[in-house]
């Protein structure tokens, strides 16, 4: 914009846009008394009509859910435009030349008129592509459109048209409506070369791209012609009118449902959105040749309402966005951007794949109508995608694929704003990953209080974690401030510094038999345990007996083996460390059933109610919680 629309000019805007006409374009008005009419608002839900007009005072107003203004605010509110856009349509609409004003310089006038000029152009354009696809030329067009199901009424719906081959048949046609070479260029409906200007969509099927007041403002081509060495799709590039990451394809037809729903539904091609839209879900957009972003998220939640301010918590309204993406890789990445993105948006976000990768247009032509419904309603949080998608980089059928799993997960359900789900999530991820809940909300909890810096981005990809010993090099020191941490380094201090009084302990003695590598939840002390068992167990300890179980060790745990050697247990008198020894590692035994048994109940989650390997993890749970309540008695 050019700057500050003259007040007078808003002024003339008021004075000279029927607010009953501009109103009555969405609402169906009667006669409510001398100088009012009424109808159903369309800002909430009613049954009997509250929504009253007064053209004489240029104010609406609804007794049902307070909203009121003037002609303006009615169509920021309508067509979930900012104050200017709004101002400037209804100049157009009133014949209204609006002047701008800049840091109350000098007043500049034009921009409201090439707007006009070229908004006509597209019009044209339009109006020409749509009759070219009638013709003999387009036959590879209308096949193309049979062949995904939508018929001539659907392309008419729709407005899709055809540009002809050829280099100028489109200019020729525009240069005949009396525009201009420098409207031509400004315009993006041509590019331009060596000898002049030429039509940049030629030989391709086009769909005309519209703004939320219904106006072309840009077109996107699909290429039919082998010959055609052109990119797939071919949108306009960056003009006064199109912004390519503002523009929504569908915003025009979907915008009463976003409203009125209080959702959007968001695809990846304009045949989705057709698609879609026949069956019946006609709350759906897509980009135009762009990621969907903060600009899109803008658009959206103006359109839902949520006109200011930042994003109120998830679910508050009953709003939501649903994405569908491919099930492909690129699709997943999509979904992974989405969520940087999801947290500014009032509305809870969903997720919608099918299993075999089909995107609503395969679909319907597959299933029909039903089928994209279907599809809709399978939908996932998108919290949940997220968190599936990086745990399904993992093998969750090993502890260390599922340490490594928690480690992806973690800073996903850590950037979850809304705290009264993020609970929620933390208990879901320690489900799937059948680990104690206790164990999944410190490693949250270790990823928020890192968020102090900006986040790397989320993405499928994960730290692996090494099977069996860690690798050559230094193995970086677990946290001791972790409890569970601190429990097994102690337990691994005992078993190396006083093998024979742990024997000696009636509690020692049956817990050491009943441990094994997996007791240890940390990679190095398992592999540390493992050299222990290795170097015949405490019961084989000698005078030497921590080099004996560093020899059974790598390299890369002698520094490890050494500090848990000679770290200063808490009681280490004769008459003490025994007893101490046996309550340190049935504490450990004790934090690994419990892990077991969180584990097996993950498995049951996944296997479903009924089948043969629940009954099976079922079974070893209740094993389980039987040595581990005798474990507390005893």
């Amino acid at each position: 914009m050019a700057g500050t629309i003259n007040r007078d000019d808003i002024a003339s805007v008021r004075e000279k846009a029927p607010i009953e006409d501009i109103i009555g374009q969405h609402v169906a008005l009667k006669p409510a008394g001398v100088g009012s009419v009424k109808g159903l608002c369309p800002f909430h839900d009613e049954r009997s009509p509250s929504f009253h007009v007064r053209p004489a005072a240029g104010r609406w107003h609804c007794f049902g859910c307070g909203e009121g203004g003037d002609v303006i605010e009615f169509v920021m509110r309508i067509d979930g435009l900012p104050f200017a856009e709004a101002v400037e349509y209804l100049a157009d609409r009133a014949g209204v030349t609006l002047r701008y004003e800049a840091g109350g310089g000098p007043k500049r006038e034009g921009t409201a008129g090439q707007r006009k000029r070229l908004l006509e152009a597209h019009r044209v354009a339009q109006e020409y592509f749509a009759e070219q696809l009638h013709s003999p030329e387009a036959r590879i067009g209308r096949d193309f459109l049979r062949d995904r199901g939508f018929d001539r009424a659907a392309a008419e719906h729709f407005g899709v048209g055809y540009a002809p081959q050829g280099w100028s048949h489109l200019t020729d046609h525009l240069r005949g409506k009396a525009f201009t070479e420098a409207e031509l260029r400004t315009s993006g409906l041509v590019s331009e070369g060596s000898r002049g200007v030429y039509d940049r969509f030629r030989g391709r099927l086009v769909w005309p791209i519209r703004d939320v007041t219904g106006d072309v403002i840009g077109f996107g081509a699909r290429r039919l012609h082998d010959e055609d060495q052109g990119p797939k799709y071919l949108n306009t590039p960056e003009t006064p009118l199109y912004k390519k990451n503002q523009v929504l394809y569908g915003i025009d037809l979907a915008k009463g449902a976003i409203r009125s729903e209080r959702s959007a539904v968001v695809v990846e091609g304009y045949t989705d959105v057709m698609a879609c839209h026949l069956a019946g879900i006609t709350n759906a957009v897509a980009t135009c040749g762009t990621a969907f972003g903060e600009e899109h998220v803008k658009v959206v939640r103006r359109l839902m309402g949520d006109v200011g301010g930042s994003a109120m918590k998830v679910g508050s309204t009953g709003a939501k966005v649903i994405f569908t993406f491919d099930g492909d890789e690129a699709g997943q990445n999509a979904a992974l951007k989405s969520f940087q993105l999801d947290q500014q948006f009032l509305a809870q976000t969903f997720v919608a794949v099918d299993p075999d990768g089909k995107d609503p247009c395969d679909l319907r032509m597959a299933g029909g109508d039903q089928a994209v419904q279907a599809l809709l309603e399978a939908r996932t949080p998108l919290f949940e995608f997220v968190i599936r998608t990086a745990l399904g980089a993992n093998d969750l059928e090993t502890p260390e694929g599922r340490a490594a799993a928690l480690r992806a997960a973690a800073p996903v359900v850590a950037g979850i704003r809304d705290r009264a789900i993020q609970p929620e999530y933390a208990r879901r991820l320690a489900g799937w990953l059948g680990m104690d809940i206790d164990v999944v909300r410190r490693a949250v909890a270790d990823s928020a209080k890192s968020r102090g810096r900006e986040p790397a981005p989320v993405t499928g990809a994960v730290e692996t974690v090494p099977q069996g010993y860690p690798n050559p090099g230094a193995p970086e020191r677990p946290n001791r401030r972790d409890p569970v941490v601190r429990a097994e380094a102690l337990s691994l201090g005992t078993l190396l510094q006083a093998p024979g009084e742990i024997l000696k302990d009636p509690l020692g003695s049956v817990v050491v038999q009943e441990m094994a590598p997996q007791t240890y939840s940390v990679p190095q002390y398992r592999a540390v345990f493992e050299a222990i068992l290795a170097a015949g167990g405490p019961a084989q300890a000698g005078p030497d007996w921590a080099n004996d179980v560093a020899e059974q060790a790598s390299d890369a745990l002698a520094a490890t083996i050494s500090e848990l050697a000679v770290s200063p247990l808490p009681h280490d008198r004769p008459e003490t460390i025994g007893h101490y020894a046996g309550t340190v590692l049935a504490r450990v035994l004790d934090l690994s059933l419990t892990r077991q048994i969180a584990e097996l109940r993950g498995r049951m989650q996944r296997a479903g109610a009924g089948t043969e390997g629940a009954q099976e993890a079922f079974a070893e749970i209740i094993r389980l919680e039987t040595r581990r309540r005798l474990l507390r008695d005893g």
